[in-house]
């Protein structure tokens, strides 16, 4: 036979194992999680018991792990960042206006909910059940505390608001420096890129770690607990819906003009992750992903959503507090007047930088509550239930940190639509070179801001 008339013999066929879409993987860990914890909890497992508690302490510490380094150094990245986009003060400040507007529509919803279901009434709680917190905010430690004594010590005991004050500093400084602090950025960028890719791995590990949250939020609170907080828990979870499916479609609707359906497509890995981790900070990475897959430029993105993660908190700084308000006055038996909303609605907008994307509310809980002169021993109250709403909250948080970049940039006719219209619902399940499933050729959108 001649060589002409031979042929290649086929490749073998490998077989590939075929990979489970990462929403596919935290819903089973959260179906893990409920079934570990209700056996734990009917059977009285111990060892599953302390199994639970370790893998969801260890998950969320390693999220932790990386707070400190990541919030300071994508602040001042983003803020340098900003130079090379045009009129990034006009951006910087309809950026800060939309986050005080959908706080403030926030606000309204949690305390219109509070008013309308009474919270507080029929829990057989009494003032005996709460104690006051170790530590409280007030608006004197508020506003002192974010200068920091010293360099190390807001790293060491990861106060969030005192490393974004550092890192604003260092980001404007670098700015008027010019080509003298170049060095110092391109060091920035680079270690910023090392953490978001060993926080990639930590996030990897979602579905394990809600496997350990959820089933120990199951087995050690259980049914009962919830049930005394019934009307509670419903009021923050419809509150959060409400806005997350209520009114942030109406805005990118009637506001940005664009489909509100395609922005979830993009944004739900983020706002999921959010839900099971409850760091809006540790979330950040897939968040500042997702918005610029949303279509919003980059430049303005890795300002915006680090921005947002530390300062923009509809869940936690606006329905939350306004809800435990309510609630709290009503077990001691507070009558709360119009001028206490009103006081409610400013702090929710004001203070909400105090919550710093960290797990958990109970800094803006105290600081809503001292405001208004309410029992400190109330935090006590809602500590115990605090892991299941926190949940709910966080995602709203995530959604509300991606949603005012593509409205700010629709509104400012830099918002890709091509982009935008064609956002994958799942942008983390492909194993690119960034670690984030978002194509390099997406990344690069790079639109001048118009006036």
């Amino acid at each position: 036979m001649s060589a002409s008339a031979s042929t290649e013999a086929p490749a073998p066929r490998t077989s590939r194992i075929p990979k489970v879409p990462f929403w596919a993987q935290i819903v089973a860990g959260l179906v893990l999680g409920v079934v570990l914890g209700w056996v734990t909890r009917t059977y009285d497992v111990q060892w599953l018991y302390t199994t639970l508690d370790k893998v969801g302490h260890i998950f969320v510490q390693l999220l932790k792990l990386a707070v400190a380094p990541l919030v300071f150094f994508a602040i001042l990245v983003s803020i340098t960042n900003l130079r090379k986009v045009n009129n990034a003060a006009r951006l910087a400040t309809r950026t800060l206006l939309w986050f005080m507007i959908t706080s403030l529509i926030a606000v309204a919803i949690g305390l219109a909910i509070g008013l309308l279901t009474d919270p507080g009434a029929g829990t057989g709680l009494t003032p005996k059940d709460g104690e006051k917190p170790e530590n409280a905010g007030s608006w004197l430690d508020f506003l002192t505390g974010i200068v920091p004594t010293d360099v190390i010590t807001p790293f060491t005991e990861l106060n969030v608001l005192q490393i974004v004050f550092m890192a604003a500093v260092a980001g404007v400084a670098a700015l008027k420096l010019g080509e003298k602090a170049q060095p110092i950025l391109t060091l920035s960028e680079s270690v910023l890129e090392l953490l978001q890719k060993a926080l990639w791995w930590v996030i990897r590990l979602a579905p394990i770690g809600t496997v350990g949250l959820i089933g120990y939020a199951i087995a050690d609170y259980g049914w009962d607990l919830i049930g005394k907080y019934a009307t509670f828990t419903a009021d923050v979870y419809i509150g959060c819906a409400l806005v997350l499916f209520g009114v942030y479609p109406l805005l990118l609707a009637t506001v940005a003009k664009v489909n509100p359906v395609h922005f979830f497509k993009g944004a739900w890995p983020a706002i999921q992750l959010a839900f099971v981790s409850r760091s809006s900070v540790g979330t950040m990475p897939v968040t500042v992903k997702v918005t610029e897959r949303l279509g919003v430029p980059k430049e303005y993105t890795s300002f915006a959503v680090p921005f947002g993660a530390t300062t923009k908190m509809d869940g936690c700084a606006a329905i939350y507090p306004a809800l435990a308000a309510i609630f709290i006055a009503q077990i001691f038996g507070v009558q709360l007047g119009v001028g206490d909303y009103l006081l409610i609605a400013f702090v929710s907008v004001i203070g909400s930088a105090a919550t710093a994307g960290l797990t958990g509310a109970t800094v803006m809980l105290t600081l809503t509550l001292s405001t208004l002169g309410l029992p400190l021993e109330g935090v006590g109250l809602l500590m115990a239930i605090d892991p299941i709403l926190d949940m709910m909250r966080t995602a709203t948080n995530v959604a509300g940190q991606a949603l005012v970049p593509v409205v700010v940039a629709a509104r400012e006719k830099i918002l890709d639509l091509d982009a935008y219209n064609a956002a994958s619902p799942s942008p983390i399940d492909e194993d690119d070179e960034d670690g984030y499933g978002v194509r390099e050729a997406e990344q690069k959108v790079t639109v001048p801001v118009t006036a």
